[in-house]
């Protein structure tokens, strides 16, 4: 006969870290609502909207927290929760915010916000730390338990770059608001994220609550059980008013979930019947990944590429345009986007598959960084986020050829080499451990 479920128990176990590491494979439940959030002129004010309900509490992590008039407003969120009495957690990147950090942690901590910086650059000689070369990527927000905005916009306005300054147009970027189950796991990696950041004191506060219960033996043995078991808590909440979308968030960290994003990817362009559309900024992918798209357009499949036209990185560029010879042989459709930064991290196959997150396809977010994605499974998001695809290559300019004018052939086969080599190193010094 299965115990009755104590309340307090469940609370632990939707909270722990240990519930979402104990899984290694995307999830999918069913019984959520997922929104798509084109840009900071969208997401900032649902998120600033769902900030100013919070009743309990607030997780935040970020790899830019500027300070521009969009992120103080983001910020300023934040600290009215904490007047409040909400628990407001932040985590931002040591490297990422480090121009904004001094100024940002003064006014987040007079105003009783807890903020942590992950993995702080103390001085030029951090960078001799192997560790250092792992950033925070991830781009998250849960309230209250309830709604979540996960993607790969980081808090910074849209018309504003940091190494070009204010620009013409704003970055084509998106994020997704969700609800219903799968805000579980992404509050669990919020958690666990702040956690590795305060190497553990929030952790250790869980289960001195734990060893403090009367029955602590049995509720010990419950709490492990159902974290073997059991998918999400949250599962089991009234979801009769929201779409029944069936999602799953999916994480690349340094522990348990190394390759979940890669592999989520690669299945999914493995089982395409029709058509793949790819978005990321930086793409400099591994053997694995390139074969999947290769042979998805062999057989027939339509693969399409959207990648950066105005590059904010040249090394970035020569990267990707490294592989245009290989993939257009193919029949890989590659397009570069011209209007504007290219910052969205989305993906689409056939007419029931997408995701939104803040991976790029590249070694640094396959193989380094912390990054997290939501990965759709229902027709409606799909085809909302394939207009939007549809409307961004129209706008960009198709490449037909893999080497550029004037470019003799060899010094293309030399690019490549070198760029192979410095990603070979980076991941050697990274610490980065088998073949991509």
């Amino acid at each position: 006969m299965t115990p009755p479920q104590d309340p307090q128990l469940l609370e632990h176990v939707r909270a722990s870290p240990l519930a979402w590491y104990a899984q290694s494979r995307a999830q999918f439940v069913g019984g959520n609502a997922v929104r798509l959030l084109r840009g900071g002129c969208e997401l900032f004010p649902a998120l600033v909207a769902a900030v100013d309900r919070a009743r309990h509490e607030v997780w935040f992590a970020t790899y830019i927290f500027h300070d521009d008039a969009t992120a103080v407003g983001v910020r300023q969120a934040l600290e009215r929760a904490a007047a409040r009495g909400v628990r407001v957690r932040v985590v931002v990147d040591g490297f990422g915010s480090l121009a904004t950090l001094p100024g940002l942690l003064k006014h987040l901590r007079e105003a009783g916000v807890g903020v942590v910086v992950y993995r702080p650059i103390k001085g030029w000689w951090s960078w001799l730390k192997p560790g250092l070369l792992r950033r925070l990527h991830q781009k998250l927000c849960v309230v209250d338990g309830e709604v979540a905005f996960v993607g790969g916009i980081n808090v910074i306005d849209d018309m504003l770059d940091l190494h070009h300054g204010w620009c013409e147009a704003p970055r084509l970027d998106y994020a997704v608001e969700v609800r219903g189950p799968v805000v579980a796991p992404i509050e669990q990696m919020a958690r666990a994220v702040w956690t590795r950041a305060c190497f553990g004191r929030d952790w250790r506060d869980e289960l001195i609550g734990l060893a403090r219960s009367p029955h602590r033996v049995a509720r010990a043995r419950r709490f492990l059980r159902r974290i073997r078991t059991t998918r999400w808590a949250g599962q089991e909440r009234n979801l009769a008013d929201m779409r029944p979308v069936r999602a799953a968030f999916v994480v690349r960290d340094n522990l348990r979930q190394r390759r979940t994003i890669e592999r989520s990817y690669i299945e999914a362009i493995r089982n395409a019947r029709t058509r793949v559309d790819l978005v990321s900024p930086y793409f400099y992918p591994g053997r694995a990944f390139r074969r999947a798209l290769q042979q998805a357009a062999r057989r027939g499949v339509r693969v399409r590429l959207l990648l950066q036209g105005k590059l904010d990185y040249r090394i970035a560029g020569l990267a990707a345009r490294a592989l245009y010879e290989e993939l257009l042989a193919y029949g890989v459709h590659i397009y570069e986007y011209m209007p504007a930064f290219l910052h969205a991290k989305v993906a689409l196959v056939d007419d029931d598959w997408a995701t939104v997150g803040s991976s790029n396809i590249d070694p640094l977010s396959l193989l380094l960084n912390l990054e997290a994605n939501v990965i759709v499974r229902d027709h409606r998001f799909v085809a909302e986020l394939a207009d939007e695809i549809d409307k961004a290559i129209a706008a960009s300019r198709e490449v037909t050829s893999g080497t550029e004018p004037g470019v003799p052939g060899w010094l293309n086969r030399l690019r490549r080499g070198l760029v192979a080599w410095c990603a070979h190193v980076y991941l050697r010094v990274a610490g980065a451990t088998g073949r991509y």
